[in-house]
């Protein structure tokens, strides 16, 4: 269980030094000969909890999402209303201790909540309740497959978000929306180990996919659930560590990547010119694809850090981490070996953990059923490769070729894997079930495979089960529309058949097999 110690966190542990980052070696990069790219990134990603993180159970306290009209979860507490005090969520310390798990992190058994003070339109006391001294976990790592490194986690805390400020040119005022004032956040600071763009970009979507695995976050940009502010800074190559800027509120990872870029031919420019890099803090702007100064970069002492009076430590024993720990789902790491170990291809592996990657989040941790999850079930007792061709090939083919994303995927694991069967038993031919599958797609029929070829007369017709009047006549009208390629292959152009057979399969509607419809028109065409 989790606990509220009653004496107050007194021992700060000292803040890490930011730029060291000479763990890693040099590399070099055509955009900037000579000089060296250093990148951190703290990421904030929203906690995928019913309720916010010190509201309580106030029937206002509840998360919202894009949909819910503004100012309408608003508790008191959420309004700094005086006189009202902090109830933590245990959801989203379950939540944060799933996520430092999967980051390899040391969940501290003692953590404290601190006030950051700040003064914004949008954030009502005036502060928001963090954990920069006494964070949650502490010194994680996340491995990158595709770039072979292991970024290190410096810390994850819990904090509060704001609410949200929009600006109303027409009106030329700014409306405040409290309604994710409050909610739970994950502040996840990596170490500065990043030395490119695109490792930063694997970074985040190497963690949006953990982030999704464990169900502690949806990690959707577009909608503002995960954001990334990222520390920027260059060098010559073996000189001492540079001047960071902080570019804030970045929310996809191609403006991200567009960001760090921009940045890092910014600062070389005003090396080169002997003009010093200010520490600052600034903007992206995505139309002219620069970045902009927001503020001189603020130091601890500027946000006037201090323990929150209200909240007590927090104390997490160690039997309950060990019961999270042992109840954690498959991270991605762990399903791409054993997907390989199938006999699946990278390809087909990368595949289906993209398409995962993107599967629905429940609340409060619950797991939503994605790609991998459809797989396995479809897979159980039949051939892995064919499973996984259907699944990556045709349905998600026709998936995206409807504009539907997985997640609104009709066909039931039941209905793939008797199609599936089907094929491989030659009882339907491999046009046929393309057929079938387009079917269930359109119909959103939840009948079984076996009966819709019945009813399609989409069975496979061979000359060995009865089917053999058919194809012969087939074979013959294709032959009668196609005379000059039937003469060819009278002459010993084989190759021509496939032609033919293109005729005879469009007459059948993909019944006939292939082999036995070859073979009857060689028989015929040699007679």
């Amino acid at each position: 269980m989790l606990a509220h110690g009653r004496a107050r966190l007194i021992a700060r542990v000292p803040v890490l030094y930011r730029n060291a980052h000479i763990f890693r070696a040099p590399k070099e990069d055509s955009r900037w000969p000579g000089w060296e790219l250093v990148v951190g990134i703290e990421v904030h990603a929203q906690m995928k909890s019913r309720r916010k993180l010190f509201s309580g159970k106030h029937p206002y306290s509840l998360s919202s999402d894009l949909t819910t009209a503004p100012n309408t979860h608003v508790s008191a507490f959420d309004a700094a209303f005086p006189g009202t005090l902090p109830r933590l969520n245990p959801k989203c310390v379950e939540l944060g201790v799933r996520t430092a798990i999967a980051l390899n992190a040391e969940v501290q058994q003692r953590s404290a909540f601190d006030r950051k003070h700040y003064f914004y339109a949008d954030l009502p006391s005036g502060y928001q309740i963090t954990q920069q001294y006494a964070p949650i976990a502490r010194n994680g790592y996340l491995r990158l497959e595709r770039d072979n490194l292991a970024v290190r986690i410096k810390q994850v805390q819990l904090e509060q978000d704001t609410g949200k400020s929009t600006f109303l040119p027409r009106n030329r005022i700014t409306a405040i929306d409290l309604n994710r004032a409050g909610m739970g956040l994950m502040e996840i600071v990596s170490e500065p180990d990043m030395r490119s763009p695109e490792e930063a970009g694997s970074y985040v979507r190497a963690l949006q996919a953990l982030l999704r695995s464990v169900g502690s976050s949806d990690g959707n940009m577009e909608q503002g659930s995960l954001r990334c502010d990222v520390n920027v800074s260059v060098n010559r190559r073996g000189g001492p560590p540079g001047t960071r800027c902080e570019i804030k509120n970045l929310n996809s990872v191609k403006n991200m990547m567009v960001a760090i870029t921009c940045e890092a031919f910014r600062q070389i420019a005003l090396l080169d010119r002997g003009v010093p890099v200010l520490q600052e803090t600034r903007g992206f702007d995505e139309e002219k694809a620069e970045t902009y100064s927001l503020r001189s970069k603020e130091d601890a002492p500027d946000y006037r850090y201090m323990p929150d009076p209200n909240i007590p430590p927090l104390l997490i024993q160690k039997n309950y981490i060990d019961a999270i720990r042992d109840k954690m789902p498959e991270l991605p790491e762990a399903t791409r070996a054993r997907l390989l170990g199938q006999g699946l291809s990278q390809r087909d592996v990368e595949v289906l953990m993209d398409v995962d990657s993107g599967r629905e989040v429940g609340y409060d941790g619950e797991l939503g059923r994605g790609a991998v999850a459809f797989f396995d079930e479809v897979s159980q007792g039949r051939d892995p490769k064919a499973v996984v061709n259907w699944i990556t090939h045709e349905l998600l083919g026709q998936l995206a070729f409807r504009h539907e994303t997985f997640k609104e995927n009709p066909i039931s694991a039941e209905q793939m894997g008797e199609l599936v069967d089907l094929v491989q038993t030659q009882k339907v031919t491999g046009t046929a079930g393309k057929t079938i599958l387009r079917h269930i797609l359109s119909t959103r029929t939840t009948d079984l495979p076996s009966k819709i070829a019945e009813d399609l007369q989409l069975v496979a017709v061979s000359a060995d089960d009865g089917g053999g009047a058919a194809l012969e006549k087939w074979c013959r009208d294709a032959i009668a529309a196609l005379p000059a390629e039937a003469d060819a292959v009278r002459r010993g152009n084989v190759n021509v058949v496939n032609k033919i057979m293109g005729h005879v399969m469009k007459a059948s509607r993909g019944t006939a097999k292939a082999q036995d419809a070859r073979a009857m028109l060689l028989q015929l065409l040699k007679s």
